[in-house]
């Protein structure tokens, strides 16, 4: 078994990048892919933690992305393989950071418009000092007592439309893909079901995708049902993709969710990793 889905609290997870090894390890993977949402930061640590407890560890990246054919609409690309310090990717992590500052600063200003007393340092500390997502925004609300709890966070000032939603600048779909094959990757699309896409639109997504080199789309991810792993999987067969798959796992934050099982629902072979990396420089 593997898993191609993972995050750190380089993003918004909780557990080390070598702390996700020894679980992968404990859980027996044989092979195990760290997918940061816009940040290949803890990528040394996690392959340096692969030799040292002697599984595979696969460099990955979990780009977001805007696309609006049907709608406004955010989707993930997960890159797979690539090579950490080729330029199309560092010079893509720079932009992507600089974009991040301005908008973590514009929400701050929103916030404080509202009342609130929350500067970017405390945000930063929430955040450990990496990538800072709305989930540190949230978490500060809660330390501050002004919500409940991060649901509330969400609900009343973070998520879009909301008085301190800031719409983040995206690379688009095919900037994401280019990028990862330009690294020497895979590019695979991360659960599509959570798009509030109908199934035709899924396709026409995927078609689009695979036209800008879309190698893969994940067919097993924790929150599937079985019929639409099912549906995923046959969408994959009629297209010519590959599959990919994952449990999205991001510690305390979706504790439900766990390494390598997701919801005790997940069985991914290795397999998909030995057909993927052959489309990998």
């Amino acid at each position: 078994m593997i898993d191609l889905h993972c995050h750190s609290y380089f993003s918004d997870g909780t557990f080390s990048p070598e702390e996700i090894v020894i679980k992968a390890k404990k859980r027996g993977l044989r092979a195990i892919a760290l997918t940061d949402h816009d940040t290949i930061d803890g990528l040394e640590e996690f392959q340096q933690a692969g030799q040292k407890y002697h599984i595979e560890t696969i460099t990955g990246i979990e780009f977001a992305a805007q696309y609006n054919r049907f709608r406004e609409q955010e989707i993930h690309i997960v890159g797979l393989g690539f090579s950490p310090t080729t330029k199309p990717l560092t010079e893509q992590m720079q932009n992507i950071v600089e974009a991040r500052q301005i908008r973590n600063e514009k929400m701050i200003f929103a916030l404080n418009q509202l009342g609130f007393d929350i500067s970017y340092e405390q945000i930063k500390q929430n955040a450990g000092g990496n990538i800072i997502t709305r989930a540190h925004f949230a978490n500060v609300l809660v330390q501050k007592n002004i919500v409940k709890n991060t649901k509330e966070a969400f609900e009343k000032y973070l998520s879009t439309n909301k008085p301190a939603y800031i719409q983040r600048q995206t690379l688009s779909p095919a900037l994401c893909i280019k990028t990862i094959q330009k690294s020497g990757g895979v590019a695979v699309l991360a659960h599509p079901t959570l798009y509030h896409m109908d199934y035709n639109e899924i396709e026409l997504l995927s078609e689009e995708l695979k036209s800008y080199g879309l190698t893969a789309i994940e067919t097993q991810y924790s929150s599937y049902s079985s019929e639409q792993s099912q549906k995923i999987t046959a969408l994959a067969d009629k297209l010519g993709l590959l599959y990919s798959g994952g449990s999205d796992f991001h510690g305390k934050n979706r504790p439900n969710i766990h390494i390598g099982v997701g919801k005790n629902n997940l069985h991914i072979p290795y397999s998909y990793w030995e057909a993927l990396k052959k489309h990998c420089i």
